[in-house]
């Protein structure tokens, strides 16, 4: 199935509010980068083993690691989950970064090294937001 079908399908799945919001999420990034390759990552690990809530990517990286492979992966991800909504920002070297630049004016939200939690997308200025996911597409292009 192709990643924008399975977008489509994974936020029909959500009751509303939620459903509502992470459509205007999905349409908020693609507005940032619209030619942006999309991706769906389902949680679940090689052997099906659910590791991680289902999430909505965006862009494309190269992450490396420590025993020297490679592989492609998304720059923004945005998931769902049971006490809210969580932004991912992935790849940006100075952890500090979006704690310091959105984290006193975004809203009602937890920022961290790499992500923007929120209860609903009322609690936070979805113009920062817009901001902080133009700065993480953009880092290290």
């Amino acid at each position: 199935m192709k990643a924008q079908q399975e977008i489509t399908r994974h936020i029909a799945t959500h009751p509303e509010p939620k459903r509502s919001e992470l459509s205007t999420l999905h349409e908020l990034v693609l507005s940032v980068d619209p030619g942006c390759k999309l991706w769906y990552y389902d949680g679940k690990d090689e052997q099906g083993k659910i590791v991680a809530n289902p999430t909505i990517g965006y862009g494309t990286q190269v992450l490396r690691y420590a025993n020297g492979k490679t592989r492609e992966w998304f720059r923004i991800g945005i998931s769902g989950n049971k006490t809210g909504i969580s932004v991912y920002l992935l790849g940006i070297a100075d952890k500090g970064h979006l704690a310091k630049a959105y984290g006193k004016t975004i809203g009602k939200a937890s920022v961290t090294g790499y992500c923007i939690k929120f209860k609903t997308i009322s609690d936070i200025k979805l113009d920062v937001l817009e901001k902080a996911i133009r700065f993480g597409m953009e880092y290290g292009n």
